[in-house]
C-alpha cells in the first residue's frame, strides 16, 4: 500500500514537472515563432496627453497588424483604434488603418473619426496675426482678443469617411488608385463671436464664410481622389528603411454634395537613413504640402496643422492651430535604441525631432513660407510587440506663443 502511494506521488511529481516544461517550451516556441499567414498582432494601451485645445486627454487605444498574405511577399497591415475622453468635455472616436492583401497587390488606406468637440478658431496663416482669435471688424489690428477658454471655444460635431483603394501597378512599389471623402461638420457654435452693436467680435471663421458665401453652422465637402503612391517601407508601424511617397488631387464638385466646387492637392515624401546594421541609429524624413488649387474649401476643411490621416504632424500644436489656403509642413527626427533586455533587443529608446509648418493667409495677405513655426521636443519609445514593431511612444515638445503639450502614441510618428 505504501509502496503504491509513493508511486503515485512519483508520477504526479514527474507530470507537474512535464507541465512546467512544457509551458516553458511552448512559451518560446510561442516567442520564436515566424511570423505567419493570419497572425494577429494586438497591442492595447491607455490613450494620455494634454495640450491646450483639448485639455487633458484620457482613454483607450488599440494598434491591431496582420499579415494577410505570406510574409515574405506581403507587408504587414496595421490598423490603429482610440476612443478618448477630454476635460473640455470632448469625445473622440477613430478608426485609422493602412491594409495591404496578399502579395500587396492591393493597399487601402482609411480614416475615419466622429468628433465631439471644440477648439478655437485661429486666424488664417502662420505669423504673429496667428496668435490673435478675434477682433472687433473683418480686419485684424493691434487690439487683439485673448479667448482661450473653454466657453470661448467653437463647438462642433464631426464626421469623417475617408477610404482610398490603390492597386498595384509593378514589383518596384509603385501603386495607383481612387479614393472616397466625406467630412461633415455640424452644430457648430462659434462661441466666441459677437454681432451685438458695441459688443462685436468677429472670428476668423465668421469672416471667412461671410466672405465665401459658407453657412455659419455647417458645412459638408464631398471629394473623389485619384493617387499615385510610392512605397518600399520594411514596416509601416516603425519603418527602418525604404521611402513612401504620395500624390492625391480630389475633386469636390457641388453635384455630389459639396457646398461649393473645389480642388485639392497633397503632395508627401518619407524616408529613412540607417546609419548602423543594429537598426539603433536611424534619421526619419518627413515632408508633406496641402494646397487648395481651385474654388473654395470650408473652413474646418482648410489645409490645417495635425489634420493629416493619423493626426500626429505639427507636434506639439494643437489640431487646427495653424490654418491656411495652403499649407505645407517638414520635420526630421532622430530615433535611438538604447537598452535591450534578454527577452527583446528594442525595448527602449528615445527621440529628439524638430519641424516646421508655414501656411499662407489669403486675404491677409501672408504667403507661404513668409512665417514658419517651429516645433521640437524630445520622447521616450517602449517596445511592446517585436513581431509587429509596435511601439508605445511618449512625447514632449515646444513652440511658438507659449506651446507646449505631452503626446501619447502608438507606432512612430511617421
Amino acid at each position: 500500500m505504501i509502496l503504491l502511494v509513493l508511486l503515485s506521488f512519483s508520477l504526479v511529481a514527474q507530470d507537474t514537472t512535464a507541465t512546467k516544461e512544457d509551458k516553458k517550451a511552448a512559451k518560446e516556441a510561442k516567442k520564436n515563432k515566424v511570423p505567419e499567414k493570419g497572425d494577429v498582432y494586438f497591442s492595447p494601451v491607455p490613450v494620455l496627453g494634454a495640450n491646450p485645445a483639448f485639455g487633458f486627454i484620457y482613454g483607450a487605444g488599440a494598434a491591431v497588424s496582420s499579415f494577410l498574405g505570406e510574409p515574405s511577399d506581403t507587408k504587414l497591415s496595421s490598423a490603429l483604434l482610440g476612443l478618448a475622453f477630454t476635460t473640455k468635455k470632448q469625445t473622440i472616436v477613430t478608426l485609422k488603418s493602412t491594409v495591404f492583401t496578399s502579395s500587396n497587390d492591393w493597399v487601402f488606406m482609411g480614416d475615419w473619426r466622429y468628433l465631439d468637440s471644440s477648439q478655437p478658431t485661429y486666424g488664417i496663416g502662420t505669423g504673429p496675426q496667428s496668435a490673435r482669435l478675434a477682433d472687433d471688424g473683418f480686419e485684424f489690428d493691434d487690439k487683439s482678443y485673448d479667448g482661450t477658454s473653454e466657453v470661448d471655444m467653437m463647438e462642433f460635431n464631426f464626421f469623417r469617411f475617408y477610404e482610398t483603394a490603390l492597386r498595384k501597378v509593378n514589383d518596384n512599389g509603385f501603386y495607383a488608385g481612387v479614393g472616397l471623402h466625406l467630412d461633415l461638420f455640424n452644430n457648430i457654435n462659434d462661441q466666441l463671436l459677437r454681432l451685438a452693436p458695441g459688443d462685436t467680435v468677429i472670428t476668423p471663421y465668421y469672416a471667412y464664410n461671410v466672405s465665401k458665401g459658407f453657412d455659419q453652422d455647417k458645412s459638408t465637402l464631398v471629394g473623389l481622389s485619384l493617387n499615385g503612391m510610392l512605397d518600399t517601407r520594411d514596416n509601416i508601424n516603425n519603418p527602418y528603411a525604404g521611402r513612401y511617397a504620395l500624390i492625391s488631387f480630389k475633386m469636390n464638385p457641388a453635384f455630389i454634395g459639396s457646398d461649393q466646387n473645389s480642388t485639392s492637392l497633397w503632395l508627401e515624401y518619407r524616408d529613412y537613413f540607417n546609419f548602423t546594421d543594429d537598426n539603433n541609429n536611424i534619421l526619419a524624413v518627413w515632408a508633406f504640402g496641402n494646397f487648395t488649387t481651385s474654388g473654395n474649401l470650408p473652413y474646418m476643411n482648410l489645409p490645417a496643422s495635425a489634420w493629416d490621416q493619423y493626426s500626429k504632424s505639427s507636434e506639439p500644436y494643437a489640431q487646427g492651430r495653424f490654418r491656411g489656403y495652403d499649407l505645407v509642413f517638414a520635420g526630421l527626427e532622430f530615433r535611438k535604441h538604447l537598452i535591450a533586455t534578454k527577452k527583446n533587443p528594442k525595448f527602449f529608446g528615445a527621440v529628439a525631432y524638430a519641424n516646421m509648418t508655414t501656411a499662407s493667409g489669403g486675404e491677409n495677405g501672408i504667403d507661404l513660407f513668409e512665417y514658419i513655426e517651429p516645433g521640437y521636443g524630445l520622447g521616450l519609445r517602449f517596445n511592446i510587440s517585436q513581431k509587429s514593431r509596435t511601439n508605445i511612444g511618449i512625447d514632449y515638445g515646444w513652440g511658438n506663443y507659449g506651446t507646449s503639450g505631452l503626446f501619447l502614441r502608438l507606432n512612430e510618428n511617421f
